[in-house]
């Protein structure tokens, strides 16, 4: 069976348009370029974070599972993407740089210089860890790479640590679905979770964050 059918007929219940055009999409790819299109879909979710990876990957392994591909050309092709994918944000964050950071940062409301000193500090002390487990946790996957940019974490450690947190979040996605065969989709929907769990607990965070500031200043007026 054709992987662009299967991705048009069998459609979660709960899945939307879109959804259902990115697995269409994505199972175009494989099934025409193999693993360098699952590699090539997979660098593109990274560089645009609404691609989801939790569609892509586990349709990959379904693939694999129907021999359109072997499990190495699959975890092969997709941890290059996301290699690719992430350096390419970091191209974005070292062209950035931190003077223009700075001076982004000094027009926020609600900031301070000192706020953007600590985090810089906190990213030279633990942004080894932060790129290492940032590949493997849905939103920040993609986005964690701009701030290593702007740092200018050295380039080869970078690529090192993308390589094996990418390599673990692929090998579990693309193993679900190869797993699950005809039931890939049930990963996405569990991943979706986790994502949005995530998402709310990063804006329960700035919302916390956010009023502080304006308390503070509040405290500060004369």
């Amino acid at each position: 069976m054709h992987l662009t059918l299967y991705a048009a007929t069998h459609r979660p219940a709960a899945a939307s348009e879109p959804q259902g055009g990115i697995a269409g999409w994505a199972a175009g790819l494989v099934e025409t370029f193999g693993g360098p299109g699952a590699g090539a879909a997979i660098a593109l979710e990274n560089v645009f974070p609404p691609l989801p990876s939790e569609v892509i990957l586990p349709l990959t392994g379904f693939a694999a599972s129907q021999g359109v591909l072997s499990i190495a050309s699959a975890l092969f092709w997709t941890t290059l993407g996301s290699v690719v994918g992430a350096v390419v944000l970091y191209g974005v964050g070292a062209v950035f740089g931190r003077e223009r950071m700075h001076a982004w940062w000094a027009k926020l409301p609600l900031v301070k210089a000192s706020d953007l000193v600590r985090t810089e500090a906190w990213f030279a002390r633990h942004g080894t860890k932060a790129v290492l487990l940032g590949r493997m946790v849905p939103v920040f996957r993609s986005l964690i790479s701009v701030p290593a940019g702007v740092e200018r974490m050295p380039l080869p450690v970078f690529v090192v640590l993308t390589t094996a947190g990418s390599l673990v979040w692929n090998t579990v996605l693309v193993m679900a679905g190869y797993l699950l065969g005809d039931q890939w989709d049930v990963v996405g929907a569990y991943v979706g979770v986790v994502s949005k769990v995530v998402l709310g607990l990063a804006v329960v965070a700035l919302a916390v964050y956010v009023t502080m500031r304006v308390r503070g200043r509040g405290r500060e007026k004369p």
